[in-house]
């Protein structure tokens, strides 16, 4: 029985040391205006992952040899972080008590790769909603977008983070860059 138990506890930490999938990086840049643009007007963030699936990208190396890929830290955490920042460098103040409330939805985010012999294609996908609610009505937009990359040997994950960390960052340039949420925050909050 002893040596039952030995074989099955030196199997289990086999299992446990044995090396895991490779997990995707996430970086968003937010953009960080260079001046408030709004006086300390308050609202609370919050954000809700809404994905069926919780992976980040997925590798298809042909023959039925399709890998899903992690990423190293939560996708909801790390985008509502990145535009926290964002709204506060306009200089929104981001607090619990506020009348105004708004959430980011994540709607779609996925790296797909499909490899051949010689190539990979590399495509990925975003798509985000802003709802803003305030004493004065709702506010609901969707922000999305897609990239599209053909490279010669398999794609690394590297690869994978630049495609999905790039496509955040546009993403989060146009949530800055709209006037219509922009004037609807200021008159609003």
């Amino acid at each position: 029985m002893k040596k039952f138990l030995l074989a099955a506890s030196v199997l289990a930490l086999t299992a446990c040391s044995a090396p895991s999938d490779p997990q995707l990086s996430l970086a968003p840049t937010p953009v960080i205006a260079s001046q408030a643009t709004v006086n300390g007007q308050s609202m609370s963030l919050e954000s809700r992952d809404l994905r069926t699936a919780q992976f980040i990208a997925v590798v298809d190396s042909g023959r039925k040899n399709v890998q899903p890929l992690h990423a190293n830290q939560n996708l909801r955490v790390t985008l509502e972080d990145a535009l926290s920042r964002q709204l506060r460098s306009q200089g929104y103040l981001i607090t619990e008590e506020a009348e105004g409330k708004v959430r980011l939805d994540i709607l779609e985010a996925m790296v797909n790769v499909k490899h051949s012999v010689m190539s990979h294609d590399l495509s990925s996908k975003l798509q985000l909603q802003l709802v803003v609610e305030t004493p004065n009505g709702k506010f609901v937009k969707r922000y999305s977008g897609k990239s599209n990359k053909t490279g010669t040997m398999s794609a690394s994950v590297e690869d994978m983070e630049l495609g999905i960390n790039n496509l955040m960052t546009a993403v989060l340039k146009d949530i800055y860059a709209d006037t219509e949420l922009n004037r609807y925050l200021q008159e609003n909050l």
